[in-house]
């Protein structure tokens, strides 16, 4: 197999399709982010990128929060219009008749439909060039009880979670192995037939 060469890009798929929930209660938006991550575990630290003439950046600038909402497979349509309207023209909780809920520590609306809201305070804000980088901390993660097993843990096999590839959203296959599974102790082939 020989590979293809070419000039330098945003090729590096696949990526979370985030709907991020900004402003107050009264006075909301979304805006749909691709460009979102982790990068810090202790204090969890996560970042999204916005370019500054999106009608969300000021907002997110001004009150300096925002929320992370997870999409899935049923909010793949809301998660591209989101994404393509203006909140400055479009009420777009109403529009695509999402469910505004109260956050813990954030004015931010989380999103009811979404299976994780994940509520941020920004802590910087570095100008990169096209976008600029929002650098948060992470105040809570709130889960949808829907998709906790009787043990406490959050199946998150279970949303049918979406990712952003190059242009097109795309569903998450099936789950092909866990941390630690390549160094992991195989059962005594001997031992498990008893």
């Amino acid at each position: 197999m020989s590979k293809v060469m070419w000039k330098p890009g945003t090729f590096l798929y696949p990526i979370p399709a985030c709907l991020v929930s900004c402003g107050t209660m009264e006075k909301s938006n979304i805006i749909t982010v691709a460009w979102t991550g982790i990068i810090n575990t202790n204090p969890a630290m996560v970042y999204i990128s916005i370019r500054p003439n999106r009608y969300s950046y000021n907002i997110i600038k001004k009150q300096m929060e925002f929320v992370i909402n997870l999409t899935t497979t049923e909010l793949a349509y809301a998660t591209d219009w989101c994404g393509v309207k203006s909140g400055k023209d479009v009420d777009k909780f109403k529009s695509m008749k999402l469910t505004k809920e109260k956050a813990n520590f954030v004015k931010c609306p989380m999103i009811k439909e979404s299976p994780v809201s994940v509520e941020c305070k920004v802590k910087q804000i570095k100008r990169l060039g096209s976008h600029d980088m929002f650098i948060a901390e992470v105040l809570a993660i709130n889960a949808s009880d829907k998709y906790i097993d009787k043990n406490g843990a959050f199946d998150i096999s279970k949303c049918n979670l979406i990712a952003y590839s190059n242009g097109g959203y795309y569903s998450l296959g099936k789950k092909v192995g866990k941390f630690g599974f390549s160094v992991a102790k195989k059962k005594n082939k001997k031992n498990s037939k008893k």
